[in-house]
């Protein structure tokens, strides 16, 4: 009823003939000059009746429509074209008649609404939450009770929990982050390593130092004969041992394993296999070594590795908590962009079920059904779109509550709507 009044309203209130034409003008000035007074006289009457019937549910919409129209009318106080147009009084009278659709009609009209939706509509909360709030308050005294007997445990699961997000935040997040600071600024105490800087030079210095001495003490096995053996020849040996060659010792090894006991009482056997032992001591740390360097080219990396796990459970918390108790701006984006989408849907509704007169256009109710619908839309565009794009729509909305382009017209811009703003309508 309220969708076919507003209908009403909108099309046949003040509604003026324009003529644009010149030729025309100084014909019809003289009628013109009675026809816009009858107008805004029909206009009035037009509110003042739709506000008394409108809220009268008993009628149907045929009946309310015939009812408005028949009492205007029949209304005694639009002048007629006989009338004399000069009658002070008529002024006076529009205005007091303003008067009483704003003082009193209005008032009356929105006090009738208010009882209709109460009375039909979405029920208070008493009745709503009546059960759930008798049950709770049933149930209060065995929840206190258990919050008593158990207030020990909860306050220790509470300091628990305290604790446990304190030290998650210290272990796994200040501390990687420090970690990873020190990295990039090169701090001795961050570097990561298998083994100590002086434990390699150590080895290989002492490697060189057994070779060196089991070379002097057995010169026949660098092939320089019985001789003691020259400065030249010690830094050639040093210089092989540094590059891996244990030639001498080797040569000596192969002689003893021919007579295996006699180089075990000499000793020079278990002092070659000593010095192969600790050549091989070395290899294993020159390979760690290699494994060192490589960590330490990549110690940045292993930082931001170990600081990921901290950061991504913290960005899932922080994510949680701002959804719960923040703004929560992206969920109400997207939930205004459903609501938008949904009442698009009742346009789309409307105007397909819509039964067009005679002239093709929009019935009072399908019209005032419409413009709800619209004016919903343009409160739903100041919060969904930027402001060019705003206008834009707004533009297209005021195509779409356009009757006297036909429905089909309509269609094709709540089609261009949809397309043309899919991007907001997500």
């Amino acid at each position: 009823m309220g969708a076919s009044g507003l209908g009403v309203l909108m099309d046949e209130g003040l509604s003026f003939d324009i003529n644009d034409e010149n030729s025309e003008v100084a014909k019809v000035e003289e009628n013109d000059s009675h026809e816009w007074k009858v107008t805004v006289e029909r206009s009035i009457a037009l509110m003042d009746n739709v506000l008394r019937n409108v809220t009268t549910l008993e009628a149907g919409i045929s009946e309310f429509e015939d009812t408005v129209f028949a009492s205007v009318a029949d209304d005694p106080e639009i002048s007629s074209r006989g009338a004399d147009e000069r009658e002070i009084a008529r002024p006076a009278k529009l205005a007091r008649r303003l008067q009483d659709i704003l003082q009193i009609h209005v008032p009356n009209h929105v006090t009738e609404s208010q009882k209709l939706v109460s009375k039909y509509g979405r029920p208070s909360r008493l009745i709503r939450y009546w059960l759930p709030a008798g049950i709770l308050v049933l149930s209060s005294t065995t929840i206190l009770r258990i919050l008593v007997n158990k207030k020990a445990e909860i306050i220790e699961w509470i300091r628990d929990f305290g604790t446990t997000v304190r030290d998650f935040w210290f272990n796994w997040i200040v501390e990687p982050t420090m970690k990873v600071i020190g990295t990039i600024r090169h701090d001795k105490d961050s570097a990561i390593a298998i083994m100590s800087k002086e434990s390699l030079k150590g080895d290989r210095d002492s490697l060189e130092r057994m070779v060196v001495d089991f070379a002097i003490d057995n010169p026949q096995s660098t092939n320089s004969g019985t001789g003691s053996l020259s400065e030249a020849q010690i830094a050639e040996i040093r210089a092989k041992v540094a590059e891996g060659d244990l030639t001498p010792v080797l040569r000596a090894y192969e002689k003893d394993l021919r007579k295996p006991f006699i180089g075990t009482v000499r000793g020079d056997l278990v002092r070659t296999l000593l010095i192969q032992v600790q050549k091989t001591k070395v290899d294993v740390q020159v390979a760690l070594s290699g494994i060192d360097s490589l960590l330490k080219s990549q110690e940045l990396v292993f930082g931001f590795v170990g600081l990921t796990p901290g950061v991504l459970v913290c960005f899932a918390a922080f994510r949680y908590l701002g959804s719960v108790f923040g703004s929560r701006k992206g969920l109400r984006q997207g939930r205004k962009a459903g609501q938008t989408v949904r009442v698009l849907r009742n346009i789309d509704r409307i105007l397909t079920l819509a039964a067009p007169t005679q002239n093709g256009v929009l019935s009072y109710k399908d019209h005032g059904l419409l413009l709800c619908e619209v004016h919903v839309l343009r409160q739903r565009a100041h919060k969904l779109f930027p402001g060019d794009i705003q206008r834009e729509f707004l533009e297209d909305v005021s195509d779409l509550c356009n009757i006297n382009t036909g429905i089909q017209q309509q269609l094709k811009v709540l089609d261009r709507i949809r397309w043309g703003y899919s991007k907001w309508l997500r």
